[in-house]
């Protein structure tokens, strides 16, 4: 195993006391950025105190200290997991939760490792526009809702992964919308909340100080290039009723369509679908709203 940094651990008491819960962040630093402002609050804390939660979050290969590897899967993703959770002596089980391109860590832990898992959440998370089991029509809609400076960047980044540094980096026309950060890919409730979220320091050095080729251009081949498995052909990893898995959008999410969500949620019909109303892409930095994610999946729905 390559080396792979813990970004954030918190821990109160003894570990094996601790129901553990393993997170992956998107390649944006906002989602990285708006967990910190949230574990930093007091109903945070109070929230991991009482249900007893140990939290571990890591750099990705590629970002922070983490050693690049050139030739990372979606299926290296969760052997990484796996990995990551043995050398910390997690346990046989324990939660994933990915946040934006983090969902796609999860999709790929349901699919690689499923017996090691107790439950599953993906906020917000990425979509892949080819993956099989869209209809043509539907991927494609979703796909124009995009602003054409990102439509072309995954366009590059799927049927001409060799151009992404080139594309991502040349001056000549817009690069992506999503690491720059631009205003105009946030929806009106996201811009509210960029204010909570910007008062916090900002890590975009730290976490790419390897370079973006290796850690946000190699996402983008990654996670839209050709996959080994669609996640809408998966089968049910816990036909016991012995876990969960839950998927939180917005229907004002301008990252992500929320209509792949839902048509997603429809053929999968084991998972918890939670759509919120007029919340954008940032919504798990609002009031309440992460305690509540990680409460519905360590205690469930009431």
């Amino acid at each position: 195993m390559d080396l792979i940094l813990v970004g954030l651990m918190l821990f109160l008491c003894p570990r094996y006391l601790f129901v553990k819960v393993i997170l992956a962040f998107s390649y944006n630093m906002l989602e990285r950025v708006s967990f910190e402002f949230v574990v930093v609050s007091a109903f945070y804390q109070e929230l991991v105190e009482r249900l007893g939660i140990y939290f571990v979050s890591f750099d990705r290969p590629g970002y922070g200290e983490s050693d690049p590897n050139p030739k990372r899967t979606v299926k290296s993703m969760a052997l990484d997991i796996e990995e990551l959770a043995d050398q910390l002596r997690l346990g046989s089980k324990f939660y994933v939760i990915g946040i934006s391109m983090g969902g796609q860590v999860v999709w790929s832990c349901l699919k690689y490792i499923p017996h090691r898992l107790a439950g599953a959440t993906l906020v917000a998370p990425a979509v892949n526009y080819w993956w099989s089991g869209f209809p043509t029509n539907l991927s494609n809609q979703a796909y124009q809702q995009m602003l054409p400076q990102d439509q072309w960047v995954l366009r590059v980044s799927h049927y001409a992964p060799w151009l992404t540094y080139w594309w991502n980096t040349q001056k000549w026309f817009p690069s992506s919308s999503v690491i720059a950060n631009s205003i105009d890919i946030f929806s009106s409730e996201d811009r509210k909340l960029l204010m909570k979220i910007l008062s916090t320091r900002n890590h975009a050095a730290q976490v790419r100080q390897q370079g973006e080729y290796e850690s946000l251009h190699r996402d983008l081949i990654v996670g839209f290039g050709a996959w080994e498995f669609s996640p809408l052909e998966l089968d049910n990893p816990f036909p016991n009723n012995e876990g969960s898995v839950h998927v939180w959008h917005g229907d004002e999410d301008r990252f992500v369509p929320v209509m792949l969500q839902r048509y997603i949620a429809e053929q999968l019909p084991w998972i918890r679908y939670h759509e919120l109303p007029g919340a954008g892409h940032l919504f798990m930095v609002a009031d309440g709203m992460w305690d509540n994610i990680v409460k519905t999946l360590l205690v469930g729905e009431k």
